[in-house]
């Protein structure tokens, strides 16, 4: 493990916290793109349907993006 990762047990609960807050909102955001994503008419996306998949697989920013620029909306 490098020098500078802390470990679980060695955060603050405030730092603890902050981690699952983040995580919950990054798989949150993740979530409802993939349910956009397949529900969403492959006309109304620009792109591929699976090419946008994959890139939702990409942090914070595939979910982003998707919402940003992913959709065509009327």
């Amino acid at each position: 493990m490098p020098k500078n990762q802390t470990k679980w047990r060695e955060m603050s609960g405030r730092r603890r916290a902050m981690v699952v807050v983040l995580g919950t909102a990054q798989v949150a955001l993740t979530a409802a793109a993939y349910r956009d994503l397949v529900k969403r008419p492959a006309e109304q996306v620009n792109g591929p349907k699976s090419a946008w998949a994959v890139a939702l697989l990409v942090n914070w920013v595939g979910p982003l993006t998707y919402f940003a620029k992913g959709r065509i909306t009327s």
